[in-house]
């Protein structure tokens, strides 16, 4: 490598988007245990937002490289690393060092671009332990998509009582969580359910494989539609809840007998399990469960999926690295459908 520095962007504050900094600093040199990954591509979480905005849950530093999510290729590695070599296409995981078991507070100090710095920048160093090789059948921007929302769809479906055939998902809008669970409901066989807001979105979800949509504006009791258009009319087996005390009630409502309501997302953590409890009858026989994220063994796992069932990611949009802030401002305004892409290196082909 003849280059010594590299630019990142660098958020001071939380102000909000405007005090994004594009900066120029030192490449970083992986330690013995280390790897030294080019970033060819990021993508945004809206949790990207809520870090630069101020309002993100846990802790944060007065100035981080933004980004959680991101794809490269190994450059160099450290004297000890036996889990990759140079040329090899790698993502970092969400959690720093969390590879199976117990989420612990650890863990969640870990995540990347909030305390540690993020991906939001040319060159980086991760431990081995927290990278995992992209799967065969993605480009590096698809790649890009996977860590947090992907892995977060995959642990609402399998990381508690794992998704079967003929089960019944229900997944609201159409974000990077919502997106992947209905693809991965999809490749399992499962009956498919979807909420929107608009028509456009609407027709997107079913050629996505959705086979019923709801609009919840025209339908304010969505809940109870799902059970009727269910199997049996027995309700969700599964539900992606990621809108909070705006939805939470007929999330419960459309959950079934002895099914899961996946609590996704700040909003819907905040709403709580004993508001369902209260909104619901059914709430005392179907469950919730909190997702953060996951581990890099269900990442792995998921990965397996992805390249055995060929799944690709849903891009919506590409922006260029110099164009970050722009990138951020489109996730805010919340029209996309999919995920949203920024391409850090000029020079990608695959």
């Amino acid at each position: 490598m003849t280059t010594r520095t590299m630019k990142q962007w660098v958020l001071h504050g939380k102000s909000g988007i405007d005090a994004l900094k594009l900066e120029e600093t030192g490449i970083p040199q992986p330690g013995e245990n280390e790897v030294l990954i080019k970033i060819h591509t990021v993508s945004l979480n809206f949790r990207d937002l809520m870090i630069a905005t101020g309002t993100y849950y846990w802790k944060q530093s007065d100035a981080v490289v933004p980004v959680s999510d991101g794809a490269g290729e190994v450059i160099s590695i450290g004297a000890k690393v036996k889990r990759f070599i140079p040329g090899q296409r790698v993502m970092p995981t969400f959690f720093q060092g969390y590879i199976s078991g117990t989420l612990s507070q650890q863990h969640m100090d870990s995540a990347l671009g909030a305390l540690p710095d993020g991906v939001l920048r040319e060159y980086a160093v991760f431990n081995e332990d927290s990278l995992v090789h992209i799967p065969s059948n993605l480009s590096y921007e698809e790649a890009s998509t996977l860590p947090c929302a992907a892995l977060t769809a995959w642990n609402c479906l399998y990381g508690s009582r794992p998704l079967q055939p003929g089960d019944t998902v229900l997944t609201q809008g159409t974000g990077g969580v919502s997106i992947f669970a209905l693809q991965f409901a999809v490749a399992a066989g499962a009956e498919t359910i979807a909420t929107t807001s608009s028509e456009t979105k609407e027709q997107r979800l079913k050629q996505l494989g959705a086979h019923h949509v709801i609009n919840y504006r025209k339908d304010p009791e969505w809940g109870t539609t799902v059970r009727k258009l269910s199997l049996n009319q027995q309700g969700a087996n599964y539900v992606v809840e990621i809108g909070g005390p705006g939805t939470l009630q007929q999330s419960s409502k459309a959950a079934a007998v002895g099914g899961e309501v996946a609590i996704v997302g700040r909003r819907s953590v905040d709403a709580g399990s004993k508001e369902v409890a209260a909104w619901n009858p059914h709430a005392v026989v179907h469950s919730t469960r909190r997702i953060a994220v996951g581990s890099r063994l269900q990442f792995e796992d998921m990965n397996r999926a992805i390249e055995v069932n060929k799944i690709r990611p849903v891009i919506d949009r590409v922006f260029a690295f110099e164009d970050a802030k722009k990138a951020f401002k489109y996730v805010w305004n919340q029209e996309h459908i999919g995920k949203v892409v920024i391409r850090v290196a000029g020079d990608i082909s695959s």
